[in-house]
């Protein structure tokens, strides 16, 4: 066991909710004066599921267009998703971020991200978060026009930047992210916090 994380000489982040606070509510609670209304809007209108499409590639007009058609007494609340959709990020979560500060500062480890995120949006993010310029490169699902947990998804930054299956660790706060990961022989972290993480990293001696 030992032998083998010794083996480990690439990092690999998720973004959302591991380095970056991204939540629809803070938007949307500027729009809604009922909490109630606004997480049934969420759970109903603006699924995940429809936002991932985005992530995997389908453009945000497209996106919304399709909404607006299924939802149309919904049209004005549909169309600030994407409108104000830079109200909706958070602070970086500041802990991880200087893990990944550590990480960087010993020398040891090239340092990616795959994230799902929209080729549209992402842009609005990298400019916001400075630390997102420290990784050696990032693979966004939307420019790829695939996301995670697709294996080829994982595969373009494996090939991309010639890292070795066996010699990647990858974080996640999505366990089904982290699954697929490891059935490409990746290990993996479940990102639950930055506390159990630095754990974690210091146990498998990676810092």
């Amino acid at each position: 066991m030992a032998q083998t994380l010794t083996m480990i000489n690439t990092i690999i982040f998720d973004l959302g909710a591991v380095l970056i606070d991204w939540n629809p509510h803070y938007m949307y609670r500027s729009v809604f004066d009922n909490e109630e209304e606004m997480k049934n809007f969420l759970a109903t209108v603006t699924t995940s599921d429809w936002n991932e499409e985005q992530d995997a590639g389908r453009s945000l007009q497209e996106g919304t267009d399709l909404l607006v058609k299924q939802f149309p007494e919904h049209e004005a609340n549909i169309r600030l998703f994407y409108a104000r959709w830079y109200e909706m990020l958070g602070e970086a979560f500041w802990d991880t971020v200087e893990i990944f500060k550590e990480l960087k500062e010993t020398g040891k480890y090239k340092i990616y991200a795959l994230t799902n995120w929209s080729a549209e949006t992402f842009p609005v993010a990298f400019e916001r978060y400075e630390f997102l310029k420290w990784f050696d490169g990032i693979v966004v699902s939307g420019a790829e026009k695939m996301r995670k947990p697709t294996p080829e998804f994982y595969q373009i930054l494996l090939d991309r930047y010639h890292v070795r299956a066996e010699e990647a660790l990858f974080i996640d706060d999505n366990k089904r992210n982290v699954l697929a990961a490891e059935k490409l022989g990746i290990k993996s972290i479940h990102f639950t916090s930055a506390e159990a993480l630095k754990e974690e990293l210091i146990s498998m001696a990676i810092l």
